[in-house]
């Protein structure tokens, strides 16, 4: 595990490749770096994402290697977009550069939840009842993280993002955040959502006897179409973020959130529920 250090995913998931591709090449760091004429802290500084290199320096590499041409051309594409400031640079003071940049590029992400809607999700209001709540009187605080949310939402209805597959604890939706019209607010937002052909949000019902990941917290994968192993797990702790980047830890997460699906309720039987329960709130509104 790593933790969150800003928009490094790109840099260290590079790092990890050239060094499996060099192990796999059953090559040690002196005799590599004897064979590219350089200096054996030049290589290791590269294998261990403490130097940035350069495109010409990962061909170099990659020659030695003998990769083949789809894993050269992923790993030239993941060099030259290291250098790359994403949109989430603007937010660099409030928003985790890692987390935005694993969401803006990852082909699918899947996500369990436990304790609020994700923030792609969510509506202005719930999303400020949250962020207020840690900031307290901070408005200017409150104000840009926001932003940034919604900076988020609006990246994530372009046309090439990612395919979101969402499952909720019941307890998510049944959690009063902002009183009964932001909560019947919120799931007429997920309700809307849902019509997307590339967005499901599924629900796990409390009456389970048993539920999958009980007790284990949320966790996000992001998940690529690449030839290499670019899947990532992000899970949140009391000290922060952690990334999750080694391919079996990854694989284990995977399979958690694939036995939390197999216990929610259908994309359909969610949906009615959803309905149902923004009508209680509906009905508290009105009371």
């Amino acid at each position: 595990m790593s933790t969150d250090q800003g928009p490094t995913v790109r840099h260290r998931r590079l790092a990890a490749e050239l060094r499996r591709l060099r192990e796999a090449a059953q090559l040690t760091p002196e005799t590599t770096s004897g064979i590219l004429g350089w200096s054996r802290p030049k290589l290791v500084r590269i294998e261990t994402a403490k130097s940035r290199p350069s495109v010409g320096d990962v061909e170099r590499i990659l020659d030695v290697y003998g990769t083949d041409y789809a894993i050269r051309a992923t790993l030239l594409q993941l060099t030259r977009d290291i250098r790359t400031r994403g949109w989430w640079a603007a937010f660099g003071d409030v928003l985790a550069g890692a987390y935005a940049e694993l969401e803006d590029a990852a082909d699918r992400i899947r996500t369990w939840q436990t304790e609020v809607v994700p923030g792609l999700l969510q509506t202005p209001d719930y999303a400020r009842t949250l962020i207020a709540g840690e900031f307290r009187d901070d408005q200017e605080a409150i104000d840009l993280r926001l932003q940034a949310r919604m900076a988020r939402h609006a990246r994530f209805a372009r046309t090439d993002a990612a395919e979101l597959s969402v499952f909720l604890a019941e307890e998510v939706l049944r959690r009063p955040v902002g009183g009964a019209a932001v909560m019947a607010s919120q799931l007429t937002s997920l309700l809307k959502a849902v019509e997307r052909r590339s967005l499901a949000v599924r629900v796990v019902p409390m009456t389970l006897e048993h539920r999958p990941g009980l007790g284990q917290g949320s966790v996000d994968i992001f998940e690529f179409s690449s030839s290499l192993e670019l899947d990532t797990a992000h899970v949140e702790t009391m000290g922060g973020s952690m990334y999750i980047e080694d391919v079996a830890q990854v694989r284990r997460c995977s399979s958690m959130l694939d036995r939390i699906a197999d216990a929610a309720l259908s994309q359909e039987k969610s949906v009615a529920f959803m309905t149902n329960l923004r009508e209680e709130f509906e009905a508290h509104v009105h009371a």
